[in-house]
């Protein structure tokens, strides 16, 4: 478990990284898409990729000539775990903070 954690943080740790994540968020893509996104060598944004998918962060599969990069939302749960293992990572509930607010907001109304 030690050195998936340790994966997972040390590919989070490169904002280009990052970025490609962002980018898989969206929709899946080829890799000369990923590439396009970014001011490097194809050979580099390549070498990212193998950090993500060995860290567990995306998945690669090939497709005739073309490999397509997906998210793996699974990925993310170890440092997710770990994190929460503080207290203050808490998962939000949106839901109830909405409600807090529009009461608040109610309440200033009638005040």
């Amino acid at each position: 478990m030690a050195d998936r954690l340790d994966a997972v943080f040390a590919a989070l740790a490169d904002p280009t990284r990052r970025a490609i994540l962002a980018l898989l968020l969206e929709d899946d893509m080829a890799v000369t898409d990923v590439a396009a996104a970014f001011p490097v060598s194809l050979a580099a944004v390549s070498k990212h990729l193998a950090v993500l998918a060995a860290a567990g962060l995306i998945l690669q599969e090939k497709r005739g000539r073309i490999t397509w990069c997906k998210l793996d939302p699974d990925g993310l749960r170890p440092a997710s775990v770990w994190m929460q293992g503080f207290g203050q990572f808490e998962p939000v509930d949106l839901d109830a903070f909405e409600r807090f607010v529009a009461a608040e907001l109610d309440g200033g109304d009638a005040a």
